[in-house]
């Protein structure tokens, strides 16, 4: 599938400005200003690149940097039984593919739509999200694949599509959820948001844990958000004139 060149062009941008692509970009400078013999800059980059690492790889950033994204939109415990559709975004089956079944046997009835779409080296999130979901329970005629959208705005404008004003349960990662409840209000859609996936941890023995790749990922999810979130008033911005 062709991914197109816009896509891949922002995801290559978004790659660029990313918290360890800047680490190792400071990394990389220092490296040029010692090849010129300028050691006192070149210090000063290495030491930049390798504090900026150790800081962004470590748990009370990620939690500080993450949280106010998560705490923006409580659990789904009131479960409405009035609504049908529950959309499942992305295809990360550990986490929100059990949200969207807990929701699925409480509402009777209910359908739940799928998503994700195939990229170079694999096949589509929606699809194996699907087969996942008909594993654990959920019927095959109770699911619903959206394949073609390939980020969280295409997803939108399929689900505005699909069910026109309909109200539906949006279900995503909980530090993912308000860009994707901008967008949905911005087409004119009534999501009602079930968040999962709460990454932010609490108390004060997140400054005991040492930096590790799974923190520094954490806060990589989270500024891949602020970019989002950035991007979208920046095209309302000029689009707007």
């Amino acid at each position: 599938m062709s991914l197109g060149f816009g896509f891949i062009l922002k995801k290559v941008i978004s790659a660029i400005f990313m918290p360890l692509s800047i680490g190792l970009i400071l990394g990389v400078v220092s490296l040029w200003y010692f090849s010129k013999k300028n050691i006192k800059r070149a210090k000063i980059f290495l030491t930049i690149s390798l504090l900026w690492i150790f800081l962004v790889s470590s748990l009370p950033f990620a939690t500080f940097i993450i949280k106010p994204l998560e705490s923006q939109y409580p659990k789904l415990n009131k479960i409405p039984k009035d609504i049908k559709y529950i959309l499942l975004l992305g295809g990360d089956k550990e986490y929100r593919g059990w949200e969207a079944l807990r929701l699925y046997n409480a509402i009777s009835n209910s359908k739940i739509i799928t998503s994700g779409y195939p990229s170079i080296s694999s096949s589509s999130g929606a699809i194996a999200t699907a087969k996942f979901l008909e594993k654990v329970g959920v019927k095959k005629d109770d699911i619903l694949m959206q394949i073609k959208p390939k980020d969280t705005e295409e997803e939108v404008i399929a689900i505005k599509s699909r069910l026109k004003d309909k109200p539906f349960i949006v279900v995503t990662s909980a530090y993912q959820m308000p860009r994707a409840m901008i967008l949905f209000k911005k087409y004119g859609l009534n999501p009602i948001p079930a968040p999962t996936d709460f990454k932010a941890r609490g108390g004060f023995d997140i400054f005991l844990h040492t930096p590790k790749g799974k923190y520094l990922f954490i806060t990589e999810q989270a500024w891949h958000e602020y970019l989002g979130l950035l991007w979208l008033k920046f095209k309302t911005f000029f689009y707007s004139k």
